[in-house]
């Protein structure tokens, strides 16, 4: 992390190739910090696709300058996020339709860095997976639209089911919400950080965040331009859960 420049709000930033030898057509779409590599943690990864894989974390303690393999992709597949997880967690994944599902993550057996995977949830219609959750915390689970819409529920609302199946209804997506496009586990004393494609961010306190239930549209947490989209979430605690 050291390596990585500070800037205030309004400067650039810094061009990822410069930090990293990554291909030219490849994009950065996770990643998790860490300071050791045992034995007993995992990275567990999810594709746009509904695949999921999980690999011992110490496959990755040998890292190379250009990097090393961590998941084999289908073809018009893509990497969407990667957790570490402790091997007795619950997973949660949620579709740009509005459902998720929730199963054990004794479902996904290890296996190798070079591995594909296994379906974590079917998808439906123009369905894509758009997040996922590790549950950690007896928290809330927080979903978010494009379109600037947003509600909280209770983890407990999502039953657990095994992997491979279409879920549950997590918010009802209309074309005024739009579809979801995150979903983060929250406690009250969290803030999140939402980013518009247009890169304007607002802090909100999850304690002013609706708890609803599953079957809703949610309530309005950012008004955007005209045009504009949320992109992104950000969950912000004092300190990482």
């Amino acid at each position: 992390m050291h390596e990585l420049p500070e800037g205030g709000r309004y400067s650039k930033g810094k061009a990822i190739v410069n930090l990293l030898a990554i291909e030219k057509d490849s994009r950065v779409t996770a990643f998790v910090t860490t300071k050791d590599f045992p034995e007993d943690r995992y990275l567990i990864m999810a594709t746009s696709k509904g695949v999921v894989k999980k690999t011992v974390l110490s496959a990755f303690a040998h890292p190379r300058k250009g990097g090393i393999i961590a998941i084999n992709l289908d073809e018009n597949d893509t990497l969407i996020d990667a957790r570490l997880t402790d091997g007795t967690n619950d997973i949660i994944l949620a579709k740009s339709g509005g459902k998720a599902i929730r199963f054990h993550e004794q479902d996904v057996r290890a296996m190798g860095r070079a591995a594909r995977g296994v379906r974590g949830v079917t998808l439906e219609k123009d369905d894509i997976v758009i997040g996922m959750v590790v549950v950690v915390r007896a928290g809330t689970l927080l979903v978010v639209s494009e379109n600037g819409y947003g509600k909280r529920s209770p983890i407990s609302d999502y039953r657990v089911t095994k992997r491979g199946g279409k879920g549950i209804l997590t918010m009802r997506c209309t074309a005024k919400t739009g579809q979801l496009v995150s979903i983060k586990e929250v406690v009250d004393d969290d803030e999140i950080m939402i980013m518009s494609q247009r890169g304007v961010l607002i802090r909100v306190p999850i304690k002013g965040v609706s708890v609803i239930g599953r079957a809703t549209q949610g309530v309005r947490l950012k008004v955007l331009e005209t045009g504009d989209k949320i992109v992104d979430v950000a969950r912000v605690v004092s300190d990482e859960a």
